[in-house]
Order: C-alpha cells, then structure tokens, then sequence
C-alpha cells in the first residue's frame, strides 16, 4: 500500500475507531498535507474516540509530528500501536515532558542562589587564572636557568605578528585619534586664548592615558581574540592533549611565548602610536591654532616631563602581560565545542579591556604625584 489512508470505522461494541495505514512519511505526505492534518484535528476533538496505527507500513518525524499535534502533544486514551513505531513517538514524548519542566517563577530568594553560581564562577576563574600566572613564573625561571630551552621561535613568531602586524591599524587609529583630541580642545581653547596650553593637553593626555590605553584596546581585540582563538581551535581538535601525551608543556610552549611577545611588543606600540597621534595632534594644531612644529617640539618636553614616558612604558607592559594572560586563560578553558570556542573568545576581549582599564586606573593612583609639571 502507498501513500497515507485515514479510515474511520465501528466495531462490534459501537466504538468507533480511527484505523491509519500506509506510508506516513514526508514524501508520502507532501501533497495531501493540509487535507489529512484537518481531517485528523478535527477528529480528534473526540475524546472517546480510539486510534489504531498498527496499518502504518512506515513512519518518520513528519507524520509523527502530525498525529502528534492531532493529539493534543499527548497519547490518546484509546490507541492500538505496533513496537516498531514506538520509537519515533518516544521522542516526541521526551520532548514534551522537557517542555511541562521548565521552571516555574522564581522564588522570594532564588537571586540568593543565583548570587552564589556567580560567585562560585568568579571563584573558579580566579583559582585558574592565579595557577597560570604561577606557571608562567615558573616557566621564567625555567628560561633563565636554561636559556637553551626557551621558546625563542615561537616568541619570535608571536612577537611579529601581535606587534609588527599590529602597527599599521594603531598608527592610524592613533593618528585620528591625535587630531580629534587636537581639534575638540582647540575649539575650547580659542574661546580663553590659550592656544599654546594645546601642547599641554595632547602630551600629557597622549603619552600618559590615551597612547597605552588604546594600544591595549586595540590588541585586546586584535591579538587577544586571535590568541584565544588558536588556543581553543587547538582544544577542539585535541592538539593539546596530544601535547600532554607526548610530554610537552602547554604552558612552556603556548603561554609563555604569546606573554612574552605581548611584554614586548606592547610597549614599542605604545611608543609608536603616541608619537603618531602626537604627529597627527601637530598637525591640526597647526592648521586649527596656527602653531608651528618647530614651537610644539620645542615645547613638549618642557611641559611633558619624561617620568610620564615612564609610567607609558610601565602601563604598556603590564598591559600586554595581562591581555596576554587573560587570552590564554580562556583559550584554554575551551571545550571541545563550537559553541564554547565563541563564547571564550568574546568573554576574552571583555575580560582583556576590562581588566585594562582596571589595571590603568591603579595605575593613575599609585601615580598621582609622579610626572605631574611643576
């Protein structure tokens, strides 16, 4: 027998019974669709009536979902089945059963409980988190006990591509962001005629705050995510546990030279993108008030005193240890999923810019009296 039949019938007792046979299958279906879907709803508003799918030759998802729906997302009181269609409909039962135990409303003190999950995730980061610095401490001593051992090519390779790659997006950020700074406070500044305070406010703001921290930014986004996503591809296919089955450190070999390129590389990137965005300044200094380069060379290091440079350098390789660090950590929480791959790699570029500005802010603290122009 081909296709569905639908054949409503009276036994000898005076029930009446819905009898199914044929193919129930969606290419079977196709084109009696909607015509057999009414006819089976309409039916079933009867509860006393019963349903006997023993003729049903063959049966998939579709034809299953539809008696399914007729039903009401449940087993009719009267239904005469054979083993071999159990199966399907198991699953449909499976999945309404998951839907009838959703949680109900929440309870007066349910954000207790929500409170303590957070705190024991924030915890758990934190325990991983503080055992992979320790390791990268470790992994140190290592090296300068034994310079021989130490990752040099995969620093080397780290190093060129976080930060000689880096360079031509952080110089033009840089470079723009130079000239809006310029141009917003020379509008302010015209209004009081104090043009030449112009200097003041680009070195001192570029070199100190802005030049570290958007560098910072910039590689978070950049070489963060990237890091976090190798490490996760590399968790996925299982190339880290063929690396612990052979006997070689992750951290020594995958951590320590992405943290060892960002210590470098950061700081060079502070200073090459300051001194573009100071160019970038100059310029529409130059343009808006009409200072000369000459002056604003001249007066930069006289304004900008050169512990600021310092604490420049200080914040750019403190940042690149922790984005570094906060990149690996979640690549290599990954789990082997597609799905936990993208939501480590954005928690990472989260995690990396709100730990810099964290991490800059006790910066301006512990610095408030140092580099300040007398």
């Amino acid at each position: 027998m081909s296709g569905a039949s639908i054949v409503l019938e009276t036994d000898a007792e005076g029930r009446r019974w819905m009898r199914l046979a044929g193919e129930w299958r969606l290419m079977a279906l196709a084109t009696r669709y909607a015509t057999l879907n009414a006819e089976l709803t309409t039916q079933a508003a009867d509860s006393s009536l019963g349903w006997d799918i023993r003729g049903i030759q063959s049966l998939d998802s579709v034809g299953a979902m539809m008696l399914w729906r007729a039903w009401g997302h449940r087993f009719p009181d009267n239904l005469e089945t054979r083993d071999e269609l159990e199966p399907v409909f198991a699953r449909l039962y499976a999945s309404s059963k998951l839907k009838e135990a959703a949680p109900g409303p929440a309870l007066p003190l349910e954000w207790v409980a929500t409170l303590g999950r957070l705190t024991l995730h924030l915890w758990r980061h934190l325990v991983d988190f503080t055992g992979l610095v320790g390791q990268v401490v470790l992994d140190l001593g290592q090296v300068i006990r034994t310079p021989r051992e130490a990752p040099w090519r995969e620093s080397s390779a780290n190093l060129y591509k976080s930060g000689v790659r880096a360079m031509p997006v952080t110089a033009l950020v840089g470079f723009l962001i130079g000239i809006v700074l310029s141009y917003l406070s020379a509008l302010q500044l015209k209004n009081f005629g104090a043009d030449i305070f112009i200097v003041n406010i680009l070195g001192m703001g570029i070199i100190r705050e802005l030049g570290p921290v958007l560098v910072a930014v910039l590689v978070a986004g950049r070489s963060g995510s990237a890091m976090t996503a190798q490490l996760g591809v590399m968790r996925v296919t299982e190339e880290i546990d063929a690396l612990a089955t052979m006997g070689v450190s992750r951290s020594m070999r995958l951590v320590f030279p992405k943290v060892a390129a960002l210590a470098i590389a950061m700081p060079l990137l502070v200073l090459w993108t300051s001194a573009i965005a100071l160019m970038g300044g100059m310029a529409s200094a130059q343009v808006q008030l009409d200072i000369s380069y000459g002056f604003f060379i001249e007066t930069l290091p006289k304004v900008v005193p050169v512990a600021n440079l310092y604490i420049a350098l200080a914040k750019g390789v403190t940042f690149g240890i922790m984005v570094a660090l906060v990149a690996c950590h979640f690549g290599l929480r990954v789990r082997p999923n597609t799905e936990s791959l993208s939501s480590n790699t954005t928690a990472s570029v989260v995690s990396s810019i709100t730990v810099v500005i964290l991490v800059d802010a006790v910066f301006a603290i512990a610095t408030r009296s140092i580099g300040l122009p007398t």
